[in-house]
């Protein structure tokens, strides 16, 4: 990878990890179902006026777009509403490694090797660890929240890779318009009107930077590198990055949220992060023209891993 593009994908890592906190800092001027409205509002216009429809099916940008943004986000921004902390929240999510495999084994057919297997092991220890660690220190509710945002994660991975989007950018900015309608429907059911009325009264810098950090920086201008990177290099090279994730997004919870990291977290992060690298480990296809060895007589031949040529989400 060019330095420049290896530079690049640190800073894709480093402000999804930032993310975390300003999701937080956004979480204390809008109630969460209506942050989460206006974070793909402000994502899908006016950006969805100049860049084109993507040539995919309008199944995958609805599915999506509904998995995505109303489950996955909305369960996600919930979750930390009820206190889930934020850098405990970037680390928790990247279970959605185990649910996308397990979820693509079901759907796609995809095999499970003996290494993800491993993995899958390793990261749900890590969940348990994480789940003793909050259980003594705050609410499992918000707990129990992010991992099903990261379940819903998992769905929309594999529903992503069903559409095959040749362009990200233009996929992300269209799907985003998709949850706008159904948050704010869901807000003014169960936040009310006046809770997202007097959230809009007094707004700040503060909230109005969220806003735009989460959804111009992070998924729009984010999302936009992330597939230019895909679109350079080998997925393989690039997918590893995301383990960067939660490594910035705790440091920065600490370093600007004086969040407090203890020992059992530590734990349950080497396992999470050690897990998925091994759940995102694929099998590699011999070169064409290479000789494969020869199989004792009466064994069945395996099937072809349909995950190594899929692209990760």
């Amino acid at each position: 990878m060019r330095p420049f593009h290896l530079f690049l994908a640190v800073c894709v890592a480093a402000v999804w990890g930032v993310n975390f906190v300003v999701i937080d800092v956004g979480l204390g001027h809008f109630p969460p179902l209506f942050f989460c409205a206006l974070r793909f509002l402000a994502a899908a216009v006016p950006a969805v006026f100049f860049v084109g429809r993507p040539p995919v099916k309008w199944r995958w940008i609805v599915g999506v777009g509904l998995v995505l943004g109303v489950g996955k986000f909305g369960l996600l921004f919930l979750g930390m509403h009820a206190g889930m902390p934020a850098g405990l929240s970037s680390l928790v999510l990247q279970v959605q490694a185990v649910f996308t495999a397990l979820f693509a084994l079901l759907t796609l057919g995809e095999r499970l090797g003996r290494a993800r297997l491993v993995g899958m092991g390793v990261a749900l220890a890590g969940i348990v660890v994480a789940a003793v660690d909050e259980g003594a220190s705050g609410p499992l509710l918000g707990f129990a929240l992010v991992v099903a945002a990261a379940a819903f994660w998992g769905v929309s991975n594999v529903l992503t890779r069903k559409a095959s989007p040749p362009d990200a950018l233009r996929f992300i900015v269209w799907v985003s318009t998709v949850p706008v309608l159904p948050l704010l429907l869901l807000s003014l059911v169960f936040e009310g009107p006046h809770a997202d009325a007097a959230a809009l009264g007094p707004l700040d810098w503060g909230g109005v930077g969220a806003v735009l950090f989460v959804a111009w920086v992070s998924t729009v201008l984010c999302f936009g590198a992330w597939g230019f990177l895909l679109r350079t290099y080998d997925a393989s090279v690039v997918a590893p990055f995301s383990l960067l994730v939660p490594v910035f997004g705790m440091s920065s919870s600490a370093l600007l949220l004086d969040e407090q990291v203890s020992p059992l977290r530590w734990c349950a992060a080497a396992l999470l992060v050690g897990g998925v690298a091994l759940t995102s480990v694929r099998r590699r296809q011999a070169p064409a023209g290479t000789p494969r060895p020869a199989r004792p007589a009466g064994r069945s031949r395996p099937l072809a891993d349909a995950s190594a040529s899929r692209t990760p989400s």
